[in-house]
């Protein structure tokens, strides 16, 4: 049983980000000037990323989330621009990266990507900023995920279900093909979603802290191989710990380890290989302390940010 620890977008550990942004307000403003500069923001971001993949390697962090905010204004219904054929090499030296070191990549997109929302405007935007991900992989040369919430809870959660259904039929197959679920902390409970997952046949993803706050009684042990079963793949969890007692949502800086230990000691049962990614506001730093403490209070085998039952 392997279970490979990563972490989310920004390393804490090296000043890289390549979610640098250009807001269209700036865009107007700077007139014969702004594809100038939008191509100044767009090429740092790769670099930056490019930067941030390598540092991971080094690191021996292979499960990783990228930015969704790569490409500033991309889908922007005013901006006329050439997100990809301008920078096929960037998108191409990212993808080899990720393919010659096995590197497992994927995407969040924003809390604006609400493929059940009843806004026609919403639904129309999300479905054409997931072609816009499609395309990247695409150009990357990769085959990877994008994490989408249910999202809108309007109307009640069976209408909310039955319209994210609906919507997600309108996706051809390749983008459908790239769509994971995961269940959020206060609407669509594990049993929500792992329902749904299922109906669509798209794997599920596993948000343990969400559970935690948003649960009937529910006992993980009873629900984990079916959400392991949504899988034809290695299966991935996120991992979180609340920040205190009154901001139970929000995300600690770190990992409570003895949560972490009783969460795995739960589930081993499974057997099965699976992934965790750490969403804690000291992203890489939260990771390698999570495994010193691991190496510390048990006797699991450890390897290059691997933990082996």
């Amino acid at each position: 049983m392997k279970i490979r620890l990563g972490y989310a977008c920004v390393p804490v550990t090296i000043t890289e980000t390549s979610s640098h942004t250009v807001t269209y307000t700036n865009y107007k403003k700077l007139g014969s000037r702004a594809n100038q500069k939008l191509d100044t923001v767009i090429k740092s971001n790769f670099e930056a990323l490019e930067n941030i993949l390598k540092y991971n390697i080094r690191n021996d962090v292979t499960f990783f989330r990228m930015t969704s905010e790569l490409l500033p204004l991309v889908n922007h219904p005013s901006v006329k621009y050439d997100f990809f054929n301008q920078y096929k090499d960037n998108y191409k030296n990212i993808g080899n990266i990720i393919k010659e070191n096995n590197l497992r990549v994927d995407m969040h997109p924003s809390a604006y990507t609400v493929l059940n929302s009843v806004n026609k405007e919403v639904v129309d935007s999300t479905i054409n900023i997931l072609k816009i991900y499609k395309k990247m992989y695409q150009y990357m040369g990769i085959e990877s995920k994008l994490v989408l919430h249910v999202g809108s809870k309007s109307d009640g959660k069976k209408k909310s279900i039955n319209r994210f259904i609906e919507n997600f039929n309108k996706l051809d197959s390749d983008t459908q093909k790239l769509i994971v679920v995961e269940n959020d902390d206060k609407s669509f409970n594990i049993r929500n979603v792992l329902s749904l997952c299922e109906k669509i046949k798209v794997p599920m993803v596993l948000d343990y802290h969400h559970f935690k706050v948003n649960r009937n009684n529910e006992k993980i042990e009873d629900y984990i191989e079916r959400i392991f079963g949504t899988w034809q793949s290695i299966p991935k969890v996120h991992f979180s710990s609340p920040k205190d007692k009154k901001n139970k949502r929000s995300h600690n800086d770190y990992i409570n380890v003895d949560d972490f230990i009783s969460f795995i000691e739960k589930i081993k049962f499974t057997k099965r290989d699976f992934d965790v990614m750490i969403e804690a506001k000291k992203k890489d730093d939260a990771l390698f302390r999570l495994i010193r403490e691991l190496k510390y209070k048990t006797d699991y085998k450890i390897e290059k940010n691997t933990i082996f039952l």
